[in-house]
């Protein structure tokens, strides 16, 4: 696969490099409200606890924010539950839900209309445009059965599961998309759970008390994962096992992606439930080899596998390296591998102060994104157990506030759930996490998901006096949605990427909090080898850049 890493396009460039200048970061300056409700987005996952407990009730979930009708606001969807055990939407209550943002911080259900209520019993969202017509099309997985949506750009969706080539063999729980062979269209990596059927009953907990839980996944067979090819004509192909992706069989929960080595080729990280994690790192020629244990992502260093659930794989320590980190259950703390150069990764759970802090927690959906606009990747985390019976047996507790930790800006965070108005609120069974802009005011907000009780819309109301910059992507070359460019501004960097968290996707572009720099340089490297600069571009507004045209191969010099 050729590399134009060379080509360079200056745009506007005005001196060297700005260094962003950072406010002092303070867990103070990171306040939410919660407004559902009030803003009309109105609900709750239909999960269908059973007394059999059946696993995919505590395992539902996802979300995906994008702009699918192209005016320039965040809408949201919600993937939804069935009917156990007949894994059939059979009312309305069960259906996927799609709500269009009217502005003003108001929405409006438009699923009817929109043709995406589904079908099954639904798990994560993944959204990018796979066709590169411009509008943003939607991938659902679920319980052996999964669909792709295309966007049909007037507003509604259509279902071409079956004739894209997409399959529901098994129990798919999150996806993402990636162009991994870089070809300027964008391939589906799809997270595989476990072989569970409704027939399996094994009784899992205390029979003396008569307290049934669900079962540990030990239980259950694992799955490899699948990659689908995206041909370019509407269809893909699964290449599976000719990548080296279905060789590794695991027990799949969320993935994330980044360029972890720095070779100009995007990897995978896969969150395993209670199994070591997979990092794919790819070799460039359609092919993929596991290196997670040898890159020291597969577990903490106690060496014990955790109970794995989201990821995100950004740079928290502004060094220029994407890191990992991951969710996970009450005692097991949510990990933190930092990258430390050479395709190694090394924990820093504890010298961060997220081994404190996060040991009594247990988490689902997580973001690491600028909430104080001070220039540093904060975390929010979607709190809540596995197990609803937990509290008769450990002291842990299901139900859980949501929990954010600021960043310091010297390598550690420190736990501000209080102080941000999160840790205030009702626990509740938390799942999927969504991170935008959904009022436009330059602030992140984050939407989660709760089983069985209402969502919430955290709208980021902070102090203000930071700047911000979000920069929107159009591939040209590269794939329409610039996924997988890497954003620079000053000390900054980001992966256009939409997977977050846990079963979930925020498609908003790439967002940067400026601190108190008034002007920067912004740097982008697109995926088809181009380096794209502009200079002196001024805080507070939304920078859209369009991928250069590639320039004229200098005679004297031999191509790659």
């Amino acid at each position: 696969m050729p590399r134009l890493r060379a080509c360079l396009v200056l745009v506007g460039l005005a001196g060297g490099a700005l260094l962003v200048t950072a406010a002092t970061p303070s867990s103070s300056a990171i306040h939410f409200r919660e407004a559902a409700a009030s803003c009309g987005l109105l609900f709750r996952i239909a999960n269908h606890p059973t007394p059999q407990k059946h696993l995919p009730e505590t395992v539902a979930g996802g979300l995906a924010i994008l702009d699918y009708d192209g005016d320039g606001r965040p809408d949201i969807f919600f993937t939804n539950g069935a009917a156990l055990p007949s894994l059939e939407k059979e009312s309305a209550q069960d259906w996927n839900r799609l709500f269009h943002n009217d502005g003003g911080l108001r929405f409006t259900d438009v699923t009817e209309r929109a043709g995406v209520r589904g079908v099954g019993y639904s798990m994560g969202a993944a959204a990018g445009d796979y066709d590169n017509d411009g509008h943003v099309d939607l991938f659902v997985a679920g319980v052996n059965r999964n669909v792709l949506y295309h966007n049909r750009g007037d507003g509604t969706f259509e279902d071409v599961t079956e004739r894209a080539g997409i399959k529901s063999r098994v129990w798919s729980v999150a996806a993402g998309w990636f162009d991994y062979d870089g070809d300027g269209r964008l391939d589906l990596f799809v997270v595989n759970y476990v072989r569970w059927s409704p027939a399996f009953d094994r009784f899992c907990g205390d029979p003396v008390r008569k307290l049934r839980v669900y079962c540990h996944p030990k239980y259950f067979e694992g799955l490899p994962n699948t990659l689908y090819h995206n041909r370019g004509d509407g269809t893909f192909e699964d290449v599976s096992e000719r990548s080296g992706i279905a060789r590794h069989v695991g027990k799949g929960m969320s993935v994330a992606f980044a360029d972890y080595d720095q070779d100009g080729r995007v990897d995978a990280y896969v969150t395993n439930d209670a199994v070591p994690n997979f990092l794919f790192r790819n070799r460039g020629d359609g092919t993929f080899e596991e290196t997670a244990l040898r890159a020291g992502a597969a577990l903490p260093d106690r060496g014990t596998p955790v109970s794995s659930m989201g990821a995100d794989f950004r740079d928290y320590d502004n060094d220029g390296r994407p890191d990992l980190a991951v969710t996970a259950l009450a005692g097991e703390t949510f990990p933190l591998f930092r990258n430390e150069g050479r395709g190694q990764f090394r924990e820093a759970t504890a010298t961060s102060g997220l081994a404190a802090a996060s040991a009594r927690l247990s988490g689902w959906g997580l973001a690491l994104a600028d909430f104080d606009n001070d220039g540093w990747k904060d975390l929010f985390t979607a709190g809540a157990h596995v197990n609803d019976e937990i509290e008769s047996f450990e002291a842990a507790r299901y139900r859980l506030p949501n929990a954010v930790f600021a960043n310091r800006g010297d390598g550690t965070f420190v736990d501000a759930s209080d102080a941000s108005g999160v840790g205030a609120q009702a626990p509740r069974a938390h799942r999927g996490l969504g991170v935008a802009d959904l009022d436009g005011d330059g602030r992140l907000d984050v939407v989660t998901s709760a089983l069985g009780e209402p969502a919430e819309l955290w709208v980021n109301d902070g102090a203000g006096g930071n700047g911000w910059l979000r920069v929107e992507l159009t591939g040209t070359r590269s794939n329409r949605d610039g996924i997988g460019a890497v954003v620079r501004v000053g000390n900054q960097s980001n992966i256009m990427s939409t997977a977050v968290g846990y079963a979930s996707s925020s498609h908003a572009g790439v967002h940067f909090g400026l601190g108190r720099a008034g002007r920067v340089d912004v740097e982008v490297a697109w995926p088809g080898g181009i380096v794209q600069r502009v200079g002196g571009v001024s805080a507070n507004q939304v920078l859209r850049l369009r991928e250069p045209a590639a320039p004229p191969w200098p005679e004297s010099v031999p191509r790659p």
